[in-house]
């Protein structure tokens, strides 16, 4: 990790447009012509370089974005998509089919939890939830059938840290793909470096950073990269999740900018939480030497980019949450919203949002309970003025009592 800086690997990219513009142009076509018949055959065969068929296999504008986030990544290629949750499940249906097994975290976006409990055993692909911390039941889980063990970094929406270094040891030794879902943490952690085999982002999030776009990139091997875009076998070529070429020509310029947002969501969260465990409040960050995996972490990271923008606290109950939550919306320090990674602060109640697809008592199990509030830290410029400001909040719903002088 410290000879790898993901954004000198961005920087260093670039692109001319058709015109010698300094943004690349965009290609706003479905389909492409050939010059002759045997060309046409030739790119369907995938021995035709830099000629394009059909833009649900790929276009101009989406394999500059490809080429980019595999550089952000240090991945031999990648593969946009048109949601994260576009590039989770032909991922994984890439990799395992009818009989196969996949070990993952009890900890996960709540789409993917419902992906693998409810809709991957209808395929015949089983999963075993763990706690990814506890590295003797990660191993004691794998099986002969298990072909997979998938985590994500930081999870959601507990913050919990997967050990990226001896989770990949014990993959090589059993013979299974590492996969690892890096939303939470671009830039901060390069798990390929880590020994991961595939990495996945959401680009919605961090990635884009503004809220107005759903995407996802698979990067990995070129190898694994082209069975998925196999005309004839290849999950995300059969089941469409293409990335429209507008949206990757917006996520590309947003990228350019990841490293100065990353930084400064980081330095944000880092100062909320230390006020908010110094206040009493039941704080998650790993950044906080409290947090179990803080060494861990903090091994794991580049440090320029900090520990993230992710933080939680717990308020004891679901309508304190509730009524903190639209305090703080209505004094404009954020907004009441899923997802993360927008210029503005975003809070929501997990359990009863983007992790509701999980049985209550298997949240009760993991430790999500009814008062936990995610945030995703925004950009704020004077962190000192919003942390009184929600302090005030946090005060007015009776969560903490003023302190008298």
């Amino acid at each position: 990790m410290s000879t790898f800086n993901p954004a000198d690997n961005i920087q260093d990219l670039q692109y001319f447009g058709e015109f010698g513009g300094v943004n690349p142009s965009i290609s706003d076509s479905s389909t492409y012509t050939f010059l002759s018949a045997k060309t046409m055959f030739d790119t369907f065969e995938g021995n035709a370089e830099g000629c394009y068929l059909y833009s649900r296999h790929s276009s101009p504008s989406n394999l500059y974005l490809d080429k980019a986030l595999a550089a952000m990544e240090g991945t031999e290629t990648a593969n946009v998509a048109a949601s994260g949750m576009g590039a989770i499940t032909p991922t994984l249906l890439q990799l395992c089919g009818n009989g196969d097994h996949i070990v993952s975290s009890r900890t996960i976006y709540g789409g993917t939890y419902a992906f693998l409990k409810n809709f991957a055993p209808r395929m015949g692909i089983q999963t075993s939830f763990v706690d990814i911390t506890k590295l003797d039941i990660v191993e004691a889980a794998i099986t002969p059938k298990t072909k997979v063990l998938y985590c994500e970094t930081v999870s959601n929406p507990l913050l919990e840290v997967a050990d990226l270094g001896s989770l990949s040891k014990i993959a090589k030794k059993h013979n299974i793909k590492l996969v690892v879902d890096n939303t939470f943490s671009p830039l901060s952690v390069s798990p390929i470096k880590l020994g991961a085999d595939i990495v996945i982002h959401s680009l919605t999030k961090y990635i884009n950073g503004s809220s107005d776009t759903v995407g996802g990139v698979v990067c990995a091997s070129q190898e694994f990269i082209n069975d998925l875009k196999n005309v004839n076998s290849g999950a995300s070529m059969l089941l469409g999740p293409t990335m429209d070429s507008m949206r990757s020509a917006s996520v590309m310029k947003n990228l350019r900018t990841l490293h100065l947002r990353i930084k400064q969501h980081s330095y944000n969260a880092s100062y909320l939480a230390e006020k908010f465990e110094q206040d009493g409040l039941k704080t998650v960050y790993p950044g906080l030497k409290s947090h179990p995996s803080h060494e861990v972490y903090k091994n794991m990271i580049n440090p320029e980019y900090g520990f993230g923008g992710m933080l939680t606290i717990d308020v004891g109950s679901l309508d304190k949450a509730n009524e903190l939550m639209e305090l703080m919306q209505e004094r404009n320090l954020g907004y009441l919203a899923v997802s993360l990674g927008f210029y503005k602060t975003l809070f929501s109640a997990p359990g009863t949002s983007t992790s509701s697809e999980m049985p209550l008592e298997e949240q009760a199990e993991m430790g999500l309970t009814d008062g936990l509030i995610r945030f995703s830290i925004g950009l704020d410029n004077d962190i000192e003025r919003t942390y009184q400001m929600m302090k005030n909040c946090i005060e007015e719903v009776g969560i903490l009592k003023p302190i008298s002088l």
